[in-house]
């Protein structure tokens, strides 16, 4: 499917998310426009009132944001063998002060069959290709890895941010990485794989403390599993000598077990 005419439903009616989110129903079958609003503002798109919304909206058209991510989805689909799916593009959340200053005013959610790239103004077209190629790294994660994501742990969870953001090393540099790739020297995350998480790699998703060591959260170091994560797999790739397609339908305790042994 690809990219999706988003800039036609923002034109008509961006001040009315819900009526928007109508259009998503068919793509989230037994939940209503409300409660797909509601999930995807929780992961960065925009709410109203949006801010300058007609000024953003030409902006990003004038930009060719659309066409710019089908010509690079496509690339992406080709070189990795992905699956077609469809990709929605929206304004984020310009009052998310975090996401301003974190990620300059990106974010994304991937699903097995769909994505969405959530982006600003000040978005710059190789931010915009990075977040694509973490986004849609994860939908073909999902795809080629066996385990089903309902029985994900924390070891696979760390591991899919891990695959995701090699993808945009390999691909642009390490100049547009995730921030959370360069809080920590590689000592300090293999202390912590090895006391923190190591320790709590079977944890499920269901429980709390899935979510605590993988964001960071309750006094663990900030984005704590996605930091080692990327450890993990950059570490794999290089002694392996292994590129991202190769990398990504591998189990995750094949990826990790150079850190795991004694």
């Amino acid at each position: 499917m690809g990219v999706i005419s988003t800039n036609q439903w923002l034109s008509d009616a961006y001040n009315d998310p819900i009526k928007i989110c109508e259009k998503l129903e068919q793509f989230f079958p037994g939940a209503d426009a409300a409660e797909i609003y509601q999930h995807l503002m929780v992961n960065g798109m925009y709410q109203v009132p949006l801010k300058n919304g007609e000024k953003l909206i030409e902006h990003l058209r004038r930009n060719k944001v659309w066409s710019y991510i089908q010509k690079e989805f496509s690339h992406l689909k080709d070189i990795w063998d992905g699956p077609d799916i469809p990709i929605f593009i929206f304004p984020s959340d310009s009052n998310n002060r975090q996401l301003r200053m974190e990620s300059n005013g990106k974010s994304g959610i991937a699903f097995a069959d769909k994505l969405f790239l959530f982006i600003s103004d000040e978005t710059s077209k190789k931010e915009t290709k990075a977040l694509l190629i973490h986004e849609y790294n994860h939908v073909c994660r999902l795809q080629q890895y066996e385990k089903k994501e309902k029985d994900y742990m924390l070891l696979d969870s760390i591991i899919l941010e891990g695959l995701a953001e090699q993808a945009v090393h390999e691909k642009l540099g390490e100049d547009y990485v995730a921030s959370w790739c360069k809080y920590y020297p590689d000592e300090m995350l293999e202390k912590w794989w090895r006391t923190k998480l190591s320790p709590n790699s079977n944890t499920p998703k269901s429980d709390r403390n899935h979510h605590a060591l993988l964001y960071g959260l309750h006094f663990q170091p900030k984005m704590l599993g996605y930091s080692v994560g990327y450890y993990l797999v950059q570490k794999y790739a290089k002694e392996k000598n292994i590129n991202i397609k190769d990398l990504m339908g591998l189990p995750s305790e094949e990826i990790a077990q150079l850190e795991t042994k004694e």
